[in-house]
C-alpha cells in the first residue's frame, strides 16, 4: 500500500517560524503520525547548515543569516524560489538517506524534462545542476528514522542574492533558475509538477491539507 502523505502548503513565511515548526514535529511525532511534505516560498534569508564554514558568507549585506540543523553549507531562500520540505518516517516507508536524496533530484530532474531543459544530479555535490549551475540545493536531518528539511528549487526569482555567498559551499559555483533557461515559470504550475514527480519518485500518494503546522 502507498504511504499516504499529508501536503500543506504555507504560502509565504519566515524561515526561523518553519524551521522550529518542523523541528517540533519531528520530536513530537510517533510511529503512527503521517508523513507530511510541507511547500513554502521564503522570505529572504540566508541558512547556514550545521557544519556550515562562514568563509563561505562572503557579503551578506542586509539578508539575514540564520544558523540551521540541516547538513550542507549555507544557501538562499527568497521569493518566487520552490521549497519543499520532506517530513518522512523513512523506516516504515522503506527508504534509505540515498534513497530520499535520489529522489529528490530525481523529481526536480523529471519536472525540468518537460520544459525541454536537461538537469543532472553530481555525485560529489547533492543538487540538481544544468549545464554545471545549480537549479536546486538539498539539506536534510533524520532524527529517529524520520526525516525534515528538503529542498529549494529556483523557478523565477531574483538571483543576486547568491553572489554574497559560495552556495553550498562551492566557490565560483553559478545559479540559474527555470525562468532563465526556459522563458516560461509558472510558480503554481511548477509546484503542482513538482508534486507529481514526488509522488511518483516514491511511490506515494498525497492529500492536501488547509491545516498549517502550528
Amino acid at each position: 500500500m502507498s504511504e499516504c502523505v499529508i501536503v500543506k502548503d504555507l504560502g509565504r513565511t519566515r524561515y526561523e517560524d518553519v524551521h522550529a515548526a518542523m523541528q517540533a514535529f519531528t520530536a513530537e511525532r510517533s510511529a503512527a503520525t503521517a508523513s507530511e511534505l510541507w511547500l513554502t516560498e521564503h522570505e529572504p534569508v540566508f541558512t547556514q547548515g550545521q557544519a556550515g564554514k562562514d568563509e563561505h558568507l562572503l557579503t551578506p549585506g542586509d539578508i539575514p543569516v540564520v544558523q540551521s540543523d540541516r547538513g550542507g553549507q549555507v544557501t538562499y531562500h527568497g521569493p518566487g524560489q520552490i521549497v519543499a520540505y520532506l517530513l518522512f518516517d523513512l523506516r516504515r516507508m522503506g527508504l534509505s538517506v540515498r534513497d530520499l536524496v535520489s529522489g529528490i533530484e530525481n523529481a526536480v530532474i523529471a519536472v525540468l524534462q518537460g520544459y525541454g531543459v536537461e538537469g543532472a544530479a553530481r555525485a560529489d555535490a547533492p543538487g540538481v545542476y544544468v549545464d554545471g549551475a545549480k537549479i536546486a540545493a538539498l539539506g536534510l536531518r533524520v532524527r529517529r528514522g524520520c526525516s525534515y528539511h528538503g529542498l529549494s528549487f529556483n523557478v523565477d526569482m531574483n538571483l543576486e542574492p547568491y553572489s554574497r555567498i559560495n552556495p553550498c559551499g562551492l566557490s565560483g559555483i553559478e545559479v540559474t533558475q527555470l525562468k532563465q533557461l526556459n522563458g516560461e515559470a509558472h510558480l503554481p504550475t511548477v509546484k503542482s509538477e513538482l508534486l507529481s514527480a514526488l509522488e511518483s519518485v516514491y511511490g506515494i500518494m498525497c492529500r492536501r491539507s488547509d491545516t498549517a503546522p502550528a
